[in-house]
């Protein structure tokens, strides 16, 4: 059996626009750089495996909290603790800027994956290649008023869930046992899950977690305005912006979720564009699948040896 620890380095922060952010820097420093991005409800520990394959490869690889996890800190109390897309988006360009890191890679999954594609899409001169899972995952909220198939309003059932008072309260009385039981149900083929989780928990005990995470999935449909701040990002996403920058999309599909099909989002992508397909994978795509992602990583930041499908 597989015991994680955290083997990540130290510990460090950077200052960002709403943000005191904790991250990892491993790896060369004057190498090619990757930010790897976490999703809900997991941490940088998505992330274990993956850094030193890179960091053995001559890639120095940025890893943060987001909002709301870990020792990553909201710099002001008055400040809405938002879950919306364009602010995790921003969150990523703020801090790309604060720690001056030419043309990276990004590459996430998940909320990670949302942010990586956002800042694909809002600086395209200034990255230099992404890596998502799933396919397109900037949200077309004006769209979520439409019902989805049964089964996936099914799998959905959390969301709806935190669309409630009783919701809220459930998240924050029983996060572990939540979340626990989300990572099983998303990752049903990956006999390790339920051990990984016991390490990852404590990032959920963030004093904002709950919040971030509520007003997330409230945002996303429509139930809880955004903050104003980032209106005027949150009007770009809207318009379901191309991603032009050279995309490797990771399909899991073993995610209890819902089987990945980046297929069905080839339209969103205007630059070189690759599908890679993954038996046996659920959600949690970086940590169950450590190779592969370093792998797409990789692939993006060595002179693209090979042709781009």
């Amino acid at each position: 059996m597989v015991h994680w620890t955290m083997t990540m380095g130290e510990l460090r922060t950077a200052i960002t626009g709403d943000l005191e952010v904790a991250y990892y820097d491993n790896g060369p420093a004057d190498g090619p750089v990757a930010v790897l991005l976490h999703g809900f409800p997991y941490d940088v520990l998505s992330f274990e495996a993956v850094v030193p394959v890179l960091a053995e490869r001559g890639i120095r690889t940025i890893t943060p909290y987001l909002r709301g996890y870990g020792p990553t800190r909201f710099r002001e109390a008055a400040t809405l603790r938002s879950g919306q897309q364009a602010a995790v988006g921003q969150d990523l360009l703020d801090l790309i800027d604060a720690l001056e890191l030419q043309r990276p890679v990004v590459a996430g999954y998940d909320w990670g994956g949302r942010a990586a594609c956002i800042a694909a899409a809002v600086r395209p001169q200034g990255i230099a290649g992404l890596v998502t899972v799933g396919g397109y995952a900037i949200q077309d909220i004006a769209a979520s008023v439409e019902p989805a198939a049964p089964l996936d309003e099914y799998r959905d059932w959390y969301q709806w869930y935190f669309n409630t008072d009783r919701g809220r309260a459930g998240l924050e009385a029983n996060r572990d046992e939540l979340c626990r039981l989300l990572w099983q149900l998303w990752s049903p083929e990956w006999a390790e899950a339920n051990d990984a989780f016991t390490f990852s928990s404590p990032s959920l005990h963030n004093p904002d977690f709950v919040d971030v995470a509520v007003h997330s999935y409230r945002h996303r449909h429509r139930a809880a305005v955004g903050d104003d701040r980032f209106n005027e990002l949150e009007a770009f996403l809207a318009t379901s912006p191309p991603i032009s920058v050279p995309t490797i999309s990771l399909d899991a599909l073993a995610d209890g979720f819902g089987p990945d099909d980046s297929e069905r989002d080839r339209q969103h992508f205007a630059g070189p564009f690759e599908i890679r397909r993954l038996p046996g994978i659920g959600h949690n795509l970086p940590q169950e699948a450590p190779r592969a992602f370093a792998d797409a990583v990789a692939d993006l930041l060595t002179a693209w040896h090979r042709p781009m499908k």
